[in-house]
């Protein structure tokens, strides 16, 4: 009599087995978690990378090194390849057909070349303002005092080429400190007699400067910040004129849209805290 009662249970024990087969139940299956995404999912949703290739005067260096890291940071996917050099020697190499996306100038008539030979996308944004200072090495062998000893005989001053940016900005200052007693007339016949070497860019006035090649040039302001082994010697506000960098981007850009975000974002809040950080005198 046992038997036959534990019979049936042992039976649809069996019959549960059989059915399960070993396999997990409905329920179990739905909280098994899916597969994350591949990486290559992962990059594929993120967009293709793009590569912008910038022109910059040769006085934007250093500030592009801050300005490269932040805009990549807030921007996945894009990187900013920069090449410097005189703003004058730039638009030479883009008329000739060298590949760029953006052409950030120290002035804005290079700029403006390249938009009147059909070139460029749009029109010159000016994004940043600079001034003009004097340079010595840090012993300052010609004991220069003011700007108005720059005419003193025996001063060993480098300069920049004619049409370099900074060298027209140098004689629009020239031209303006002459009709001031401090200076006198003969003051730029004295400082152009004075310049014993003639550069492509203003980089190369710091650093001839720096290793004591000259006695004193003529740079940015910003320029004298970035170099410790150089000394400013301060033009006066009223003495001194205004440098306005312009930018454009270039019609031959594979990213034209990519390239507008950045020249846009360059000169907004964001981009313009970083110049002014860095001693431009910003534009908004």
């Amino acid at each position: 009599m046992r038997i036959r009662r534990l019979t049936p249970i042992l039976l649809v024990a069996l019959l549960v087995a059989a059915c399960g087969g070993g396999n997990a139940s409905p329920s179990a299956a739905s909280t098994v978690p899916s597969a994350a995404p591949s990486a290559a999912a992962s990059a594929a949703s993120a967009g293709p990378a793009t590569e912008l290739q910038i022109y910059a005067a040769a006085s934007l260096k250093s500030v592009l090194a801050k300005v490269k890291a932040a805009y990549e940071a807030d921007n996945a996917g894009v990187t900013l390849t920069v090449s410097t050099d005189s703003s004058t020697a730039l638009e030479t190499k883009i008329e000739q057909g060298a590949p760029a996306d953006l052409f950030l100038s120290a002035d804005t008539t290079n700029p403006q070349k390249v938009v009147d030979k059909g070139l460029a996308s749009g029109t010159v944004v000016k994004f940043a303002e600079n001034r003009l200072t004097v340079i010595v090495p840090t012993d300052n062998p010609a004991k220069i005092a003011t700007p108005a000893d720059l005419a003193k005989s025996g001063v060993k001053i480098i300069a920049c080429a004619d049409g370099v940016p900074i060298q027209k900005y140098t004689t629009q200052w020239l031209a303006k400190v002459a009709a001031l007693p401090a200076y006198g007339a003969s003051f730029g016949s004295k400082f152009k007699a004075n310049v014993v070497s003639r550069e492509d860019n203003v980089g190369a006035i710091v650093a001839k400067v720096g290793l004591g090649e000259g006695d004193a040039g003529v740079v940015y302001v910003t320029d004298a910040k970035s170099s410790d082994k150089v000394t400013p010697i301060a033009i006066p506000s009223d003495e001194n004129v205004p440098a306005v960098y312009g930018g454009v981007v270039l019609k031959a850009s594979k990213s034209v849209d990519a390239a507008t975000a950045f020249l846009t974002w360059l000169a907004s809040p964001t981009g313009q805290q970083i110049l002014s950080d860095a001693g431009f005198v910003t534009t908004s």
